[in-house]
């Protein structure tokens, strides 16, 4: 087995899942290891994590998971800051990102969103109460997951996507970097596994015409995905139903929060691409 690289954490082939995602036995004991305690410090996070087998060779098989939990610890020991003053001091603040961040404030937390009704139970679906959610109370800084967000916030992150990496001045990335981000880096011989019969419009399926960059699932080919949209496109989801994509072909990036679980929003996904691409007349 080779280590697993920066490479592999950033496309998902890594080896490491999330375990509610799937039910093999390395699932099971990724349930049991309690990684999601949000009173844990990334670096106790990894420390657990480590004790735990890999679901796949890293390198050989994409599946998403927790990958970009164990780069934020990276970026906690290079930069040899916590990894939410990092955020903080390298992206939001320069971006005018005023109410990003792991933790709420007293007036922010009485804008929280709830996640809509479960019609099934009769119940919103538990995703963190306001009173959890303080400075003093996270610990857990988690990069595949843990900030929140507006969507006004979260349009000035795309814009400067679609800017090439700038945005009022600031630049964060190169076009090179960005364009080596939103390009394919899975290796043709990747099997793809996970949520894929559930979340078509986004899974990395060549037949789909569709990969994963550094970050993000990129289109790389027309005619083949059930979604409109353009060949370099780039989006992904989260997992309380938001969503976002850029089209740089079209100059466009499209956000949508919908207080929803991941898998329930897929139809909203779906239409909210055919609403805006069948809006656009040249």
């Amino acid at each position: 087995m080779r280590p697993i690289t920066v490479q592999d954490l950033l496309r998902h082939t890594s080896g490491l899942v999330y375990g509610p995602f799937g039910n093999t036995l390395v699932h099971q004991a990724y349930n049991r290891a309690n990684l999601f305690d949000p009173g844990q410090t990334l670096a106790e996070f990894v420390t657990k994590l480590s004790k735990l087998p890999l679901a796949h060779q890293p390198g050989t098989t994409w599946e998403y998971g927790m990958s970009i939990d164990v780069l934020g610890r990276i970026v906690e020991v290079v930069s040899g800051m916590p990894f939410d003053r990092f955020i903080a001091d390298r992206i939001t603040k320069p971006l005018g990102m005023r109410d990003t961040a792991f933790y709420v404030n007293a007036e922010q937390a009485a804008r929280l969103a709830e996640l809509q009704i479960d019609p099934a139970t009769g119940k919103r679906p538990p995703y963190g109460e306001a009173s959890d959610l303080t400075q003093d109370k996270v610990k857990w800084f988690s990069g595949g997951g843990g900030l929140l967000s507006t969507a006004s916030d979260y349009a000035r992150f795309c814009q400067m996507l679609v800017n090439g990496g700038e945005l009022d001045g600031v630049r964060l990335l190169s076009p090179k970097t960005l364009a080596v981000m939103t390009s394919d880096q899975l290796p043709p011989d990747a099997a793809r596994v996970g949520m894929l019969e559930a979340t078509q419009e986004m899974s990395p399926l060549p037949e789909l015409g569709q990969s994963f960059g550094l970050g993000f699932a990129v289109r790389t080919a027309p005619g083949h995905t059930p979604v409109s949209g353009s060949v370099g496109d780039y989006f992904w989801a989260g997992a309380a139903g938001t969503y976002f994509w850029v089209d740089p072909q079209e100059k466009l990036y499209a956000i949508m929060m919908l207080q929803m679980p991941f898998v329930e929003a897929g139809p909203e996904r779906r239409a909210m691409r055919e609403i805006v691409y069948g809006a656009l007349v040249h």
